[in-house]
């Protein structure tokens, strides 16, 4: 290699050499030419002054004073060219010298060279003969296999043969079968013909009883009007004679048949009203058992500190019944102040507005989340909520004063139309309702704040790696709202960390951001969701963790050859695509 270096050196600087000295020969040719140039200019001014032509002396004057300037470019440069010229043939010159001092080597590499390529002759005499020897190999294997192929083609050929004659009698025994079978179900169908007519004589033996027992149906509808008849003749002869009674004690006849209508509604509305007590009882007593058993369960899995968040829960749903219980208690008194005492009514109306504030209040304070609060704020809400704000209420019976006989409709119709309102407020209450997002002529409805990215997805993750997400919030409510972190699912905790600055008060259409931050440990797939609470509601955005899958497909679901000849041979390409992160072997 170095003696190559060398011999390229010497090579380049020849070749400088070579033109650096065709250089100086063009420069010395141009400073010929351009001295030939000066002498003629000067005979043309000598000749020019004689004749007496100033515009043209002075002319040529300009163009002596410039090729003179050339001129001592030209031999500058010429200088110039021909120190490079004996720089260039001293370095070649040294060059060469030192090539000189290799000539050993050079000869010595030629030598090495030709045993070399003596060497790769034997080697490749002895790859032939490998070659050929594995060849002859070859050719006896293909021998035996031939041979081993015609015994095989033949013990198939006698396979073959065995095949046929036993499918001979094989074919003349199912024949046989065949017959029998024919024979068997000929006999099966007539005895369903003989069947079916059977169930026809027994569906028209139906369809005429149906027809008598419609008519006697109809004879005992009539009956039951006429009954339905006489019930409302009877009702409207007591109805009579009640205002016949009325009018002889001379009292108000209006008054008392719609005071006795009011009762008999009032007696149906109480007894629906004990019937759905009695169903919501049982369906918030089956959820609390329901919630009792999954903490058990949840006990088993979770570590001992978890346990706080299940009494929390438990809390929970305690005040939901203590929640209805005071709303079925405040149903009672405004029935009993409904049935003795209209002048009661205003007192007990203020009552239960301050009873629906109080549950109100304690609703709101009592957040969605209570399963991540802490035990000083469960301990507290218990305190709050066991203890009742008017204790006379809870632990002593009252006995109210007696309607006086005497009352006037008007009274009366105001007084149900304030029992129509609270009962319109306790149902209220006891639904729970949030604070609407209202604007005029428009409520808002659905979640208040959407995310962008609607779905915080981490996919083709790789185990121990940190991969992070900015998530941005947006308020599409009508108001100004508000919105803080919850949590995140319980199984997501030891991978995901959610970083959120509540941001305060947050106008419609703007946003504010959080950051979600992914520590995979296992090569598992993750689902679950980043819980919020804003002003009017919870609301969630789901969150995917996916491992690296290979995805594979074919661009062709079907492989078409279309028509052809006989013998032709015809190809079709297709292609196996891997779309996803893994890669995987396929036969």
């Amino acid at each position: 290699r170095n003696l190559q270096l060398l011999d390229d050196i010497v090579w380049e600087k020849e070749l400088a050499v070579q033109k650096t000295s065709d250089t100086l020969s063009a420069c010395r040719l141009r400073s010929k030419m351009l001295a030939k140039q000066l002498d003629h200019v000067d005979m043309e001014i000598e000749r020019e002054e004689e004749a007496g032509n100033v515009a043209a002396v002075s002319r040529l004057q300009a163009l002596s004073s410039r090729l003179c300037s050339e001129l001592e470019r030209e031999k500058e440069l010429e200088l110039r060219i021909a120190l490079a010229l004996k720089e260039n043939l001293f370095e070649m010159w040294q060059t060469e010298n030192k090539q000189g001092k290799y000539n050993i080597l050079r000869e010595q590499l030629q030598k090495d060279e030709e045993e070399l390529q003596m060497q790769y002759q034997e080697e490749k005499e002895v790859r032939i003969w490998k070659e050929k020897k594995t060849a002859q190999q070859a050719e006896g294997r293909r021998r035996t296999r031939e041979k081993r192929e015609e015994e095989a083609r033949r013990k198939c050929e006698e396979r073959n043969k065995k095949i046929l004659e036993d499918a001979k009698r094989n074919r003349e025994k199912a024949v046989c079968f065949l017959r029998q079978s024919m024979a068997r179900i000929h006999e099966k169908n007539a005895k369903e013909e003989v069947k079916a007519q059977e169930h026809m004589e027994r569906r028209i033996q139906a369809v005429l009883s149906l027809k008598t027992s419609i008519t006697s149906n109809r004879e005992k509808l009539q009956t039951l009007q006429i009954l339905n008849k006489a019930k409302a003749l009877e009702a409207k002869k007591e109805e009579m004679k009640m205002r016949e009674a009325i009018l002889a004690r001379g009292g108000n006849v209006v008054r008392e048949i719609f005071l006795h209508k009011r009762q008999q509604e009032h007696e149906k509305k109480e007894e629906a009203f004990r019937e759905l007590q009695k169903s919501r009882k049982m369906e918030i007593v089956s959820r609390i058992l329901q919630e009792k058993a999954s903490i058990q369960k949840q006990k088993k899995s979770q570590s001992p500190t978890k346990a706080i968040k299940a009494r929390a829960l438990f809390r929970f749903f305690c005040f939901v019944l203590l929640k209805v219980q005071v709303t079925e208690f405040c149903l009672k008194i405004a029935q009993a102040a409904s049935k003795h005492e209209t002048l009661y009514l205003p007192n007990f109306c203020s009552f239960t507005k301050v009873v629906a504030l109080s549950i109100r209040e304690s609703s709101e304070n009592t957040p969605q989340d209570v399963l991540w609060e802490s035990d000083e704020e469960d301990t507290e809400r218990d305190e709050t909520l066991l203890v009742p704000e008017f204790p006379g209420l809870w632990s002593q019976q009252y006995d109210l004063p007696k309607v006086p006989k005497a009352e006037d409709p008007t009274q009366v119709a105001i007084r149900a139309m304030r029992k129509k309102t609270a009962e319109k407020k306790m149902e209220e209450l006891q639904t729970g309702i949030l604070h609407k997002q209202i604007v005029p002529g428009r409520e808002r409805k659905g979640c208040a704040f959407h995310s962008k990215p609607s779905c915080i997805h981490f996919k083709d993750f790789d185990v121990g790696q940190i991969y992070k997400k900015k998530i941005v919030l947006t308020n599409a409510s009508y108001s100004v709202n508000y919105c803080r972190l919850v949590g995140i699912s319980e199984w997501l905790k030891d991978f995901i960390s959610v970083h959120f600055d509540p941001p305060g008060k947050v106008s419609p259409g703007m946003s504010c951001e959080f950051l979600v931050t992914f520590k995979p440990m296992i090569n598992e797939g993750l689902e679950g969701e980043v819980m919020f609470m804003a002003q009017t509601g919870s609301f969630s955005v789901p969150l995917k963790c996916t491992v690296k899958t290979c995805i594979l497909a074919l661009d062709k679901e079907l492989i078409d050859f279309g028509s052809l000849v006989v013998g032709e041979t015809i190809s079709r390409t297709i292609s196996l695509t891997n779309s996803g992160a893994l890669g995987t072997t396929f036969k």
